[in-house]
């Protein structure tokens, strides 16, 4: 591992540079035609294969509803000329909400998210000319671990993770997720696809990363009981809910996943971990895996890492700055860029059918999109996602479609503040680009410390 070192190039060839010398895979393109290329998935055409990452706004009402502000944020996104956008993490439970202002998907909030879609259509339309359509993807999702549906922990943990438990508030008497429950809660993923169906979405997806529920069941070496020990009982609850939402929604709706291809965590407590190091992948059973998951319907995989909340958050998103009190990363961003691009493409070899999205673009700032032109072209992937890039960028798509480059003066650039108001317990977004909105919530979570 090199030394950890802040973005500071001038220009594309002292990146270049430093890519050489540190020894990463990284390619770049000069050429962004392949990011105006349309892209198919199943029955439904993309426009692009720009994709808006899962952001989570923590900006929802009480009761689960998208909030002004949700709304505020997806209006911009609609109107930024993404392929894809990829509706954030919306719990199919209320126990399972990751803060009280989590999305909640059921029968009463239902009017609210045929709005959100609604005016994503129309938006989206207005802003990029009639026929453009971004497909919609909503993520279903368990908080397991890190559920605080009243703003206080209230862990729902597979099993007990020497390194996990006492970060997120498990207790020596915390009793662990029985099989009846995880029984039960497959229906309620069920129930909430056939929702998101009815509110005008093209597809789902059943979340599994970053060590929420469904990531934590995948690495449950330890649990006992038909949800853990051996591969087939570890993805048992994943492959059969795909199953169940497939027989219900049919072959036109799509089924998506977003799954941790590498947790960083040791052996036994990582899924796609080596078990002699781990800070080295074996993606041995992610491919085993996502290859069943094609069988049974699932035609995106969308492919990210490590755990956010643990020692390692810049496995899962390369910065130049931690949140308040974390140490700066033990290696340089490039070599983490570089492991999420490697992921990727090999999950991608492993399923040449899957339209498999790559992450980890945003720490290159202005020249993600030659990254991401180059692995299109490639065919290391199938379609590319921005996350935290797009709160501060939401028409970057645009910028690439119109004007052929990004805007430097517009990117992220990854100094961590959205993850800190997420921390301080606030609705985020973008402090530096958005700071008439997000500045004055960002002072007022640090007030406290």
């Amino acid at each position: 591992m090199a030394d950890f070192k802040k973005f500071n190039y001038k220009n594309s060839q002292e990146l270049s540079e430093e890519i050489n010398e540190l020894g990463v895979n990284i390619d770049a393109n000069d050429d962004l035609a392949p990011l105006v290329q349309r892209k198919t998935i199943g029955m439904h055409i993309l426009p692009n294969p720009l994709v808006i990452h899962p952001m989570e706004g923590c900006d929802g009402t009480e009761n689960g509803l998208p909030s002004d502000l949700t709304f505020r944020r997806y209006k911009r996104f609609a109107r930024g000329g993404a392929g894809l956008i990829w509706f954030e993490a919306t719990a199919v439970v209320p126990e399972g909400r990751a803060n009280p202002r989590q999305l909640l998907i059921n029968r009463e909030t239902l009017p609210h998210f045929k709005k959100l879609v609604a005016m994503v259509s129309k938006e989206a339309e207005d802003s990029m000319g009639i026929g453009h359509k971004p497909v919609c993807i909503l993520q279903l999702t368990h908080s397991g671990r890190y559920s605080k549906p009243y703003g206080k922990p209230q862990p729902i943990i597979a099993f007990n993770d020497a390194n996990l438990d006492a970060r997120s508030g498990v207790e020596p008497d915390t009793k662990l997720v029985s099989d009846d429950y995880l029984d039960r809660l497959q229906g309620k993923y069920v129930e909430a696809a056939c929702l998101a169906r009815e509110a005008g979405f093209d597809g789902v997806d059943i979340k599994s990363c970053h060590r929420y529920l469904l990531s934590e069941l995948l690495a449950g070496h330890t649990r006992h009981g038909k949800y853990g020990g051996s591969f087939e009982n570890r993805t048992r609850f994943l492959l059969e809910t795909v199953d169940k939402v497939r027989s219900i929604t049919g072959e036109g709706f799509i089924l998506a996943v977003r799954m941790n291809a590498f947790d960083g965590l040791p052996y036994p407590y990582g899924w796609g971990v080596s078990r002699e190091d781990e800070n080295l992948p074996d993606l041995s059973e992610p491919k085993q895996l996502v290859q069943l998951l094609n069988k049974k319907g699932v035609s995106v995989v969308s492919i990210t890492a490590g755990n956010p909340y643990y020692k390692k958050p810049y496995i899962t998103r390369p910065f130049d700055v931690p949140v308040a009190g974390a140490p700066f990363p033990d290696e340089h961003p490039l070599e983490s860029v570089s492991r999420l691009f490697l992921l990727a493409r090999e999950i991608q070899k492993a399923v040449p059918k899957v339209a498999v999205v790559g992450g980890g673009y945003s720490w290159l700032r202005q020249y993600s999109a030659n990254a991401a032109a180059a692995h299109i072209a490639k065919g290391d992937v199938s379609l590319v996602g921005f996350g935290r890039f797009a709160f501060a960028y939401p028409d970057f798509a645009k910028d690439i479609l119109e004007c052929g480059s990004l805007d430097k003066s517009k990117v992220c650039i990854a100094c961590s503040k959205c993850t800190q108001i997420m921390r301080d317990k606030g609705r985020t977004g973008c402090v530096i680009r958005d700071s008439e909105i997000y500045l004055p919530i960002y002072k007022q979570g640090r007030e406290g410390f």
